[in-house]
């Protein structure tokens, strides 16, 4: 028998799961774009784990990426972009092209990241201020007007 109360704002209470109900975490898969901190961040990371002082294909980023981050797809174009993003906050920061060094290979365009003490720091931060873009993006998305239902 269902009771006969008015709805009131606020008055929602859930009842407990039901047995076998699955769980709506499964997430849609994200391409990462060039402009996005997101997917920024995460090259970032891959990146500030790249043996310094070698070449590593651009290519073999994006597929450790995507080895990695199974609901993303990482292509070429955003491991460069993001690359040469670094390497443009490196050349303002110490005024030189030696510590992020794009170039190209017999087997395609390659990253080297300088193998000296001021990398790791920097990179660090490069990845703070990214996370942070993150974090304001999230935030300007918790303050955005909610759909009104009901027409």
């Amino acid at each position: 028998m269902t009771e006969s109360r008015s709805a009131a704002p606020a008055a929602l209470h859930l009842r407990p799961g039901l047995p076998g109900l699955p769980e709506p975490t499964l997430q849609p898969p994200q391409v990462a774009e060039s402009d996005d901190p997101f997917s920024a961040l995460r090259v970032i990371h891959v990146l500030a784990r790249l043996e310094r002082g070698r070449p590593f294909r651009l290519d073999d980023v994006a597929a450790a990426l995507n080895a990695i981050h199974l609901d993303w797809l990482f292509s070429r174009s955003v491991v460069t972009d993001v690359a040469l993003q670094l390497q443009a906050n490196w050349l303002a920061d110490y005024r030189n092209s030696s510590g992020i060094v794009l170039d190209d290979s017999p087997h395609g365009p390659t990253i080297s990241i300088e193998d000296s003490s001021r990398v790791d720091p920097w990179i660090v931060r490069q990845a703070e201020r990214t996370a942070s873009e993150c974090r304001q993006r999230l935030l300007a998305f918790s303050r955005l007007d909610r759909v009104a239902s009901g027409g």
